[in-house]
């Protein structure tokens, strides 16, 4: 799992073997900040992992709410071990996606590969009261999922010019950046499908987007 929260200088892999929950947020219901997603870690998984990026194992870290919050639903027994690696910030967008290349090779080692994002993510901008999305947060949300659909990396490497008022939608970039993490992983031949397509509150998209 690459998270939009957890940046380093360098870059990093979790590597125990019962990797903490974080809640890294503030001002949520109590039941959040005493959430508990006990998945177990893989060391084995972390070296293979490092063997490939060069990411520096660390137990220094753990399941940041951008990896449970979703992995609480994907697998809510927690029986999946999970493995998290950083966002290095020394790198720019190609140097994401082109160490997120390097990862492909775990696709046929039946490994799934994720992104916690969001393709849309401004919260100055967010209705606390709900509404219908910006104008331009639909239009940079459709433009990041038919770039997927046609499979053209570049567009989303370039994510500048994917759309009009592009930096509205991504004012800065944590979020934006694990999906070339999950673009990279796709081949020719592979399906692309999309699911929770919302934007809430005007300007932060739930779309998520599967490869295969």
């Amino acid at each position: 799992m690459v998270s939009a929260h957890w940046e380093t200088q360098g870059l990093g892999v979790t590597a125990m073997e019962r990797p903490e929950t974080i809640h890294d947020f503030g001002g949520f219901p109590a039941e959040l900040h005493a959430m508990q997603y006990p998945a177990p870690g893989s060391p084995e998984l972390a070296r293979r992992v490092s063997d490939l990026t060069g990411a520096t194992p660390t137990d220094q870290w753990g399941l940041d709410h951008g990896t449970w919050s979703v992995l609480a639903h994907a697998w809510p027994q927690a029986d999946v071990p999970v493995v998290q690696l950083s966002l290095d910030r020394r790198l720019d967008t190609r140097g994401h996606y082109d160490l997120a290349r390097r990862l492909s090779a775990l696709r046929d080692e039946g490994v799934i590969i994720a992104g916690s994002g969001d393709f849309v993510h401004n919260l100055r901008t967010w209705k606390r009261a709900g509404g219908d999305p910006y104008p331009w947060a639909t239009s940079f949300n459709e433009a990041v999922k038919a770039a997927f659909v046609r499979g053209d990396h570049e567009a989303l490497i370039d994510w500048v010019g994917l759309a009009e008022d592009a930096q509205l939608s991504v004012p800065t970039d944590e979020h934006y950046l694990p999906l070339l993490y999950v673009a990279a992983q796709q081949r020719p031949d592979d399906d692309v499908s999309f699911f929770n397509d919302v934007i809430e509150g005007g300007s932060i998209s739930m779309t998520g987007v599967r490869i295969g």
